[in-house]
């Protein structure tokens, strides 16, 4: 986060909800932990990715493909 802010010209000291965040984690209300770049989730929403990667990444966030059919089914049956 501190070199995004950089990079876009913005003191990372200076963005108030950093404070937040490093207080919270200071009081022991969050914890925060060091994820292995391969169980990186967000990088789904956040990277352009293989189809292996993105397929491995939708099951461990337990998410589902549909195709247009099944969407059109779920959708007429929540409208009965």
């Amino acid at each position: 986060m501190r070199s995004q802010l950089t990079d876009y010209g913005l003191g990372f000291n200076k963005i108030p909800i950093f404070h937040f965040i490093k207080e919270q984690v200071e009081n022991g209300v969050v914890e925060l932990y060091f994820v292995n770049t391969e169980y990186q989730l967000a990088d789904i929403f956040t990277k352009a990715l293989c189809r292996e990667r993105i397929e491995f990444l939708i099951n461990k966030l337990g998410m589902r493909s549909f195709t247009p059919e099944t969407l059109k089914q779920l959708a007429d049956e929540a409208d009965e």
